[in-house]
Formats: C-alpha cells, sequence, structure tokens
C-alpha cells in the first residue's frame, strides 16, 4: 500500500533525527565513526600497508593490536586516506610507514599527526635506500625507490627497527628475541628464492615492468631492470607516447617477451604495448604494494616475494 507523502516525511524526518542524534553521541564520546575498538591495554599499531602490518603482525604477535589502512589488493601510491584513517593513526602507539613517497595520499595526515605528537616510524629512509636508476643503470631522476620490501635483508633490518621502537612504548617485552626470529624466517626465503631463480640462466636475467618497483630485487638477486612502461616510481606517473614507443623498440631490439606487472596497479598501457609487439609478448601478473588475498599464496610478505620468484622463473627459465 502506497504512504501518504505526510507520512513518508515524517518517518525521514525521524530516521534524520536519530542519525544526528547518534552523531552527537559518537562526537561526546570523543569516538570517530570507525576508529578502532578498545585495544584492552594492549599496544596499538597501524602499518600503512598491508606489507608492513604483516611484518608487525611477525614481530608483535598477540602483544598488539595491528590496524593496517590501505586494504589488501589497493594501490598505495593511490590510496586515500579516511576520517577513520586520521583518527587510528592519532591513536596509535607506534605508526610504521614506508616513506619515501609511497604513500602519496596519506603524506599531509602522517605529517599532520606527527606535529602533533604521533610516533610515526617512515622506515624505507633508513634501509639503504637505492636512487632509481635508467635502464643503462645510470642513477635516475635523482630521488631514492621506495619499494625496499622487495629485498628480504632490508626487512629482517627493518624488523630490527620496529622492536626497537616498540620496546620503547613497552620495554617488558623482548621485541629484539622476536624480531631475530622473523629474521630467520626472511633469511630462509632468500636461500629458497635464490634457490628458484637459479633456473634463469645470467643472460636471460632483464626485467620489463609495469613500473620501477623492482630495482631492490634486481640489486638482491642479479637482475637487470630493461625498461618500464610508467617511467619513475609512482604508478600515478603518465608517460608520454614517445616513452612507449621507445619501450617498443627497445623490447624489439632486445628480444624481450615478457612484461611483468602488478596486482594492484592498472595494466592497461602495459597491455598496449605488449599489443603492439604481438601476441607472443606475455603479461604476467606479480604482487608488489600489496600482499594477496588469503589462499593466494602471497598473503604474507615471504609468500608474496616466493610467489613472485616463482612467477619470473616460470616466464624468464627456458
Amino acid at each position: 500500500m502506497q504512504r501518504s507523502t505526510n507520512e513518508t516525511w515524517a518517518r525521514s524526518s525521524m530516521a534524520a533525527a536519530a542519525i544526528l542524534v547518534a552523531g552527537l553521541l559518537v562526537a561526546s564520546c570523543g569516538v570517530s565513526p570507525g576508529a578502532p575498538d578498545d585495544t584492552d591495554g594492549q599496544i596499538a599499531v597501524v602499518a600503512t600497508t598491508s606489507i608492513w602490518g604483516d611484518v608487525v603482525r611477525s614481530i608483535v604477535g598477540e602483544d598488539a593490536v595491528v590496524d593496517v589502512l590501505v586494504p589488501i589488493g589497493a594501490d598505495p601510491h593511490a590510496y586515500e586516506p579516511s576520517s577513520r584513517d586520521a583518527a587510528a593513526i592519532r591513536n596509535a602507539d607506534l605508526v610504521v610507514a614506508n616513506g619515501l613517497g609511497l604513500e602519496e595520499g596519506l603524506h599531509d595526515v602522517l605529517e599532520a599527526s606527527a606535529d602533533e605528537g604521533a610516533e610515526i616510524l617512515e622506515l624505507a629512509p633508513m634501509l639503504g635506500p637505492l636512487p632509481f636508476g635508467d635502464a643503462d643503470g645510470e642513477s635516475g631522476h635523482g630521488t631514492f625507490d621506495p619499494h625496499v620490501w622487495m629485498d628480504p635483508g632490508r626487512v629482517a633490518t627493518a624488523a630490527d627497527i620496529i622492536a626497537e621502537s616498540l620496546s620503547g612504548v613497552d620495554p617488558s617485552v623482548d621485541w629484539s628475541a622476536r624480531a631475530d626470529a622473523y629474521r630467520f624466517e626472511l633469511m630462509g626465503a632468500d636461500s629458497h628464492i635464490v634457490d628458484i631463480l637459479d633456473a634463469v640462466p645470467a643472460g636471460d636475467r632483464f626485467l620489463v615492468t609495469n613500473h620501477d618497483a623492482f630495482g631492490y630485487f634486481a640489486d638482491r638477486y642479479d637482475f637487470t631492470i630493461l625498461g618500464v612502461v610508467i617511467p619513475g616510481g609512482s604508478t600515478l606517473a603518465d608517460p608520454s607516447s614517445s616513452d612507449l614507443a621507445d619501450l617498443v623498440d627497445l623490447m624489439r631490439a632486445t628480444g624481450t617477451r615478457v612484461i611483468f606487472v602488478e596486482m594492484s596497479a592498472p595494466t592497461a598501457l602495459a597491455d598496449a604495448v605488449a599489443s603492439e609487439l604481438g601476441a607472443s609478448v606475455s603479461v604476467v601478473d606479480l604482487y608488489t604494494g600489496s600482499l594477496g588475498a588469503a589462499g593466494s599464496g602471497a598473503d604474507t610478505l615471504i609468500g608474496m616475494l616466493t610467489t613472485n620468484a616463482e612467477a619470473i622463473a616460470g616466464a624468464l627459465a627456458p
């Protein structure tokens, strides 16, 4: 049965009033909608990405609550923070961020929170960052590559840094021993990755990637970045038509038949380059800025690095 206009208006007004009252109650209690629940006295740690969230969880176990801002599958370069994110950062005992421009949309929130006294730990600048490089190995555009997690050795160092920061929050736990245990796992994974990549001959260790995210991988495992579809370290850069034409010419000249792209970033430009080169060129998905979903094999950092190595070896090995 159709309700009268007056009845509909009255019900809508009551609903709006209820929402307003609820919002006022939340504000009066000092709780941001969507902000983390009471941690029951546990340490509250915020990690900007799922990758650093996994590293932190590997250290803290059940002794801290870890909140990750950028969702699984999202591109950290393109992520824009919500009011909930800002509240989580302000309320955390420790915020673990990557830095070096990775979290472009989060930069202002992190900076403002640091000015207000939040403990912001930016890891990448402390991990011996590499400058971006051109295909010939020369220094690129004067900025540092933020994708440090692609090297297990640097992640092990990051674990030590995180443990030291946690000791300043709660010295009652031996966080250093936790970091040492995780280092052991990382170094085991590193050895396994070396074994996987042994299938790729030295003369075939060339990568063409969607954007410049594999510099640390190449440095650690003796690969060369031959070219990238999107220049620079951000997926938000905009290559020119001449940039893409040059990449097509380079791949033709070298006989390169594979483009590696990211699960968490658009691949239309890489697909276009592959199409220009013909059906014999493969586009292979890798994990870069985000872990994979549960069951993907890449739902931890160690799983992600191993899965990537298997995909690269499968694409490049004879």
